[in-house]
């Protein structure tokens, strides 16, 4: 798997790429909400992006659109990403070193409330 950086991850997103945050309330409230991330539990990430899962968000209906996956570091979200690729999403990915490169590469954050799924 193909790993993004920061500007490869603001790029995908602004082609399409559904990008998903896994981090928690209170990672999320030290770092910023990223604009444009749906926010998506670890726990329920496969039910809620698999295509054929009764239980998808409205945004996971094509099994070739790009997901990046978010967490602080980059440690979970390439095990969610390769989880991802596991079940047949096979252009989902992370962003390597998580939301700290993001915040070193100058990228925004927003104040705005994020858009949780549950």
């Amino acid at each position: 798997m193909r790993r993004l950086d920061p500007h490869e991850t603001w790029a995908a997103v602004a082609a399409g790429a559904l990008l998903v945050d896994t981090r928690t309330d209170r990672q999320r409230a030290v770092q910023g909400e990223l604009p444009g991330a749906i926010v998506i539990d670890r726990t329920v990430l496969e039910w809620r992006l698999d295509p054929g899962s009764a239980s998808r968000i409205p945004e996971a209906t094509d099994p070739d659109r790009q997901i990046v996956v978010v967490c602080r570091q980059g440690f979970s979200s390439s095990l969610a990403a390769a989880s991802l690729r596991a079940i047949g999403l096979h252009r989902a990915t992370d962003l390597a070193g998580g939301v700290e490169a993001w915040l070193a590469a100058g990228l925004p954050t927003t104040t705005a409330p994020a858009d949780i799924r549950e």
